[in-house]
């Protein structure tokens, strides 16, 4: 079904199914391997792509469901780690679980590191495999609710004018509206009202919810400057 899918165009993407079902990614230079994780995956439900190379995975665009990468450190070319490296570096957080015939303690600990779910040796175990796709699954599930959610922030973000993320600024900074006032040279009747605004177009209930999505937009910002 996918055996042979590093040669056809990188375009295609998922099998019949359903953008939302989830996607089992597999990279392993071993056909014998592909296919029998294609097996396993597909008896479980789950839609797989099978890939032969590091590069050929690379090619293919993020997936938009739930969705895994089973990978195999020894890789030509680029291997497993690498590919993991350059996964982080493109901001891809899918869920990561390793395999390998040939694993040490100082890989299995750089790959734990690098932000990998698991780590297993062949021959591998299929219910171990199951339950680490199934978790890793969950926590990809997880992530998206959690990006679709900041993007929505950001979008309340953006609609604030100038003086509404000055006001808002201030406001999360546990500064009273005098104090507001004071700092941005306006009296404390306009600051009022753009807080009124901030609380509208950012959709807070409360103050407290106010600061918690101010904390979530520095945290996001700090880290793509990182």
């Amino acid at each position: 079904m996918y055996r042979m899918i590093a040669a056809v165009s990188p375009s295609t993407q998922a099998p019949a199914g359903g953008a939302d079902r989830p996607t089992v990614f597999v990279v392993d230079d071993d056909v014998s391997v592909r296919e029998s994780l294609e097996l396993l995956i597909v008896s479980a439900g789950w839609q797989p792509l099978l890939f032969q190379s590091a590069q050929a995975f690379l090619e293919v665009a993020p997936s938009t469901a739930p969705s895994c990468l089973v990978l195999d450190v020894n890789l030509p070319d680029l291997n497993g780690l690498d590919l993991q490296t350059t996964i982080a570096v493109n901001g891809n957080r899918m869920p990561i679980i390793f395999v390998s015939g040939f694993g040490d303690v100082p890989m299995t600990v750089k790959a734990l590191k690098g932000g990998a779910l698991d780590f297993l040796t062949k021959p591998i175990d299929p219910t171990a495999l199951l339950d680490a796709i199934q978790a890793a699954l969950t926590r990809s599930e997880a992530l998206l609710r959690e990006e679709k959610e900041l993007q929505a922030l950001r979008c309340c973000f953006d609609a604030l004018t100038p003086r509404e993320r000055e006001v808002m600024s201030g406001v999360v900074k546990g500064l009273m509206n005098k104090q507001v006032a004071h700092e941005l040279d306006i009296s404390e009747i306009t600051v009022k009202a753009h807080r009124g605004q901030v609380m509208r177009k950012m959709s807070a209930r409360s103050l407290p919810e106010l600061v918690n999505m101010a904390a979530k937009l520095v945290t996001t910002n700090n880290s793509e400057a990182d």
